[in-house]
């Protein structure tokens, strides 16, 4: 019996509450060519019983299960040493693929013969249902997402679109395996925001990359504040985001990515700043504003050396952080 064209890697912890609706995102794919590896990463509610259901109901489903947690990046190692497809994807099992999104990403990086493909995402945001019930909507393509996959690209480059860079998150993305064993591609473990790094050397590493506009995630912002993106107002958790941004850049910079890193420090300072410098501004503990504004004016430096225009509507917060 021939291989799956593709392994989706599922990591999870504690995610019983939405990880019945990311399986069954992966159940109504219009591309049935794929198996799936949920790891467990040391749960302690019914998001083992969950995963461990999947794969005694579908063959395609397998399970890995760590009595402890050891973190999303060893959990996507764990899995990644298991794969033994062509190409490999991720998805988080709070988020959702939308139903054609492995028939895209598969597809085209079947034809191009490129390293990867990378494809659009949504939020997911939850809203009051009938009795007070939650429910989630999405959202539309953010712009920095747009840039970075809009209009569809084959075999190009980071050199050649560097707005690519943008696109940091580990699930919008399939790519060869090969590509990653070549290179000996590995998530940091032990840190938060993982995927900044990884995402970064597999730009700069590809020979060629495909982007899509299609949506292939919904991303999910839980209703009840627990990812650990709902929790960048924790000082551990700032330096985790901020240690992830400047690693990213530094594997731009040890590239020549020039290009790429100039649109990186815009879009970091445009984006990803001035909700934590709202956070700063009223937070308790002031090593908070410390970390934060010099990571801010190191980044502000570079701009201005680089002569980028930022948004106009950021400057001020971006003056007051400089001072922290």
């Amino acid at each position: 019996m021939s291989l799956p064209a593709v392994t989706v890697i599922v990591p999870g912890r504690d995610v019983a509450a939405y990880a019945a609706q990311a399986l069954d995102s992966l159940r109504a794919q219009t591309f049935p060519d794929w198996r799936a590896i949920l790891v467990d990463d040391g749960s302690t509610d019914a998001t083992t019983t969950i995963f461990e259901a999947a794969a005694a109901g579908d063959s395609r489903f397998t399970v890995i299960r760590h009595e402890a947690p050891r973190g999303l990046g060893a959990a996507r190692n764990a899995a990644l040493d298991l794969v033994d497809t062509p190409f490999v994807g991720f998805l988080d099992a709070d988020d959702e693929l939308t139903p054609s999104a492995l028939e895209r990403l598969v597809g085209t990086l079947s034809a191009s013969g490129s390293d990867l493909v990378v494809g659009a995402y949504v939020r997911l945001r939850p809203e009051t249902g009938p009795g007070d019930t939650v429910v989630y909507s999405p959202g539309v393509v953010q712009p920095w997402v747009a840039a970075a996959t809009d209009p569809a690209r084959r075999g190009t480059t980071l050199a050649a679109h560097p707005e690519v860079s943008g696109n940091i998150v580990a699930w919008s993305k399939v790519s060869r395996v090969e590509f990653w064993r070549r290179h000996g591609i590995r998530f940091p473990e032990g840190k938060l925001y993982e995927d900044q790094i990884v995402a970064q050397r597999m730009y700069t590493l590809a020979r060629a990359i495909d982007v899509v506009p299609d949506v292939v995630v919904l991303w999910r912002e839980r209703a009840d504040g627990s990812s650990i993106t709902q929790h960048k107002d924790a000082v551990a958790v700032l330096l985790d985001y901020l240690d992830a941004l400047r690693g990213g850049l530094a594997v731009l910079d040890a590239a020549s990515q020039d290009a790429a890193a100039r649109a990186r420090v815009r879009l970091i300072l445009d984006m990803d700043t001035p909700p934590l410098i709202r956070i700063a501004q009223d937070h308790p503990d002031d090593a908070y504003r410390r970390a934060l504004g010099a990571f801010v004016r190191d980044l502000a430096g570079r701009a201005e050396e680089a002569g980028l225009v930022l948004d106009p509507a950021a400057a001020p917060l971006l003056a007051a952080a400089r001072l922290w």
